[in-house]
């Protein structure tokens, strides 16, 4: 089974339970679902979570009370720029400069509310989160299919400001956990790319899983895997690109 297999498995399955929440359909993007305030809650009582200062996080719904949470607790929070489309491509959010807490990171405000920076301007990161579609219980995971959360860490690890000790982090409903026993694809052998971010912690509304993931992290970007397209869409990265 290939990743966009496992992928439109999980969201039929979310949305046939009655797990998924706004914004619907579940399809094609990384999916929000009930309990998704509950996980974020559960990572907050994690040293992980509490040695963090600064937060790398994705800016889908599933993940926005987590960035809520950051920001409650002093926390900088950076969020990519939709598609990585700006230089600056990255925005910033420092809880002492915002009005309104509770609404600047979702993604709908971010950009009213946040500095906007180039990755050389974003501090060293503590501690990266991650959406995802389908993640294993060792930590290989499976976003919406465009690869602009790995491209974005490697666009930090090329600059130093990630590196293999940085801890990675996604939450996600239990049917989400593919070789988990609620499954919504208990079949599935997920595989793995070289470019592949894993992820250290995966955490349910119910558990908190340390992975000890076996797979290796990029440490920058993989240029021959990159064409012109891609290049020109990204600026950030043909302002690095070797000659």
């Amino acid at each position: 089974m290939d990743k966009q297999a496992i992928r439109e498995r999980v969201w039929d399955r979310l949305e046939a339970d009655g797990v998924a929440r706004f914004p619907f359909p579940p399809h094609d993007r990384i999916p929000n679902y009930e309990g998704a305030a509950t996980a974020a809650e559960r990572v907050t009582e994690t040293a992980v979570w509490e040695r963090a200062e600064t937060v790398k996080a994705n800016p889908d719904s599933p993940q926005l009370p987590l960035r809520r949470a950051a920001l409650r607790a002093g926390k900088t929070v950076y969020m990519a720029v939709p598609r990585l489309r700006d230089r600056r491509c990255f925005y910033e959010l420092d809880p002492t400069e915002l009005d309104d807490i509770e609404a600047a990171p979702a993604v709908s405000n971010v950009a009213d509310n946040a500095r906007q920076v180039g990755p050389e301007a974003v501090e060293s990161l503590d501690l990266v989160v991650s959406g995802s579609v389908g993640v294993t219980e060792d930590g290989a995971r499976i976003g919406k299919g465009e690869g602009y959360s790995d491209l974005e860490y490697a666009v930090l690890a090329e600059l130093g400001l990630v590196d293999d000790s940085t801890p990675t982090l996604t939450t996600v409903h239990e049917l989400q956990v593919l070789d988990g026993p609620d499954s919504a694809v208990p079949d599935a052998t997920v595989p793995v790319d070289a470019h592949d971010v894993p992820m250290d912690y995966v955490v349910t509304p119910e558990r908190t899983v340390e992975t000890d993931t076996p797979y290796p992290r990029s440490d920058g970007v993989d240029w021959a895997a990159l064409d012109a397209d891609r290049l020109a869409e990204i600026p950030v990265l043909a302002d690095r690109a070797p000659e």
